[in-house]
């Protein structure tokens, strides 16, 4: 028996009904969140390293990540929350090979430790730039725009402080440099669909967290829409619903 040969065409649209149909198994999907619930108690999320450096995220999100950094090429990428300063490794070798410009890390503190680490991987390290300083305040939205200046093709990825007050005013702000076709990633929007991490306690938690900081912005908003095809395919993620792609400038 021969087998029927398809095209690149063909198995895409094989694998989109797939993923649709994964995205609506309900059962599958509660298994997926209780793997991710229990392996959490083993900072499974955590596990994760980018050339010796932690990237603090598990990687089908990070796979995620670079289909947008491919199809989109963004010139910038802003990274809110910086932890190890793996994935800022990654997108760095990600431009390296694509294109692009500046990785822009973004935290309340930069340990010196951590940018003489990072520093070593010579041209990589020179497309990343520190900003330390809260996210929100009005100097560190001022060293952002200097650095990328009229370009909004920036991908943002919010992933800091997460609470419901604190993650609307960074998707509020950082909004403004995402041009259309581009991203703005809100993380850990999971924190709704979890029970109490009572192993790590935390300031947010269900009702307060990215997920609904996210709700929120969608519903004052008509620049992004969630992308469903990116999310129906990940099976296991931190950040459902939180894949914003503008669709107007």
């Amino acid at each position: 028996m021969s087998k029927k040969i398809v095209t690149k065409d063909e198995f895409e649209v094989e694998l989109s009904e797939n993923a649709k149909k994964m995205a609506a198994d309900m059962e599958l999907q509660r298994d997926a969140l209780d793997v991710l619930v229990r392996a959490d108690h083993y900072k499974w999320v955590h596990q994760t390293n980018w050339l010796g450096e932690p990237i603090l995220n598990i990687p089908h999100d990070m796979f995620a990540l670079q289909e947008i950094i491919y199809r989109t090429r963004p010139e910038y990428i802003i990274e809110v929350g910086v932890a190890w300063g793996g994935s800022l490794l990654f997108y760095s070798t990600l431009m390296e090979v694509l294109g692009g410009k500046k990785i822009v890390g973004v935290d309340i503190f930069v340990p010196d430790d951590l940018v003489e680490r990072i520093s070593l991987h010579g041209k990589l390290a020179e497309r990343i730039e520190w900003i330390v300083g809260s996210s929100i305040e009005h100097d560190t939205i001022k060293k952002v725009k200097k650095i990328i200046g009229k370009s909004t093709r920036t991908m943002i990825l919010l992933d800091s402080y997460h609470t419901h007050d604190h993650v609307l005013k960074e998707l509020q702000l950082y909004s403004q440099f995402v041009g259309k076709d581009c991203y703005l990633i809100c993380a850990d929007t999971i924190v709704e669909n979890i029970p109490e991490q009572k192993h790590r306690p935390r300031e947010w938690g269900k009702g307060n967290n990215p997920m609904t900081a996210c709700n929120e912005f969608m519903a004052q908003t008509d620049r992004f829409e969630r992308d469903a095809s990116l999310g129906n395919k990940l099976l296991f993620t931190c950040n459902p619903s939180g894949y914003l792609k503008a669709i107007k400038d």
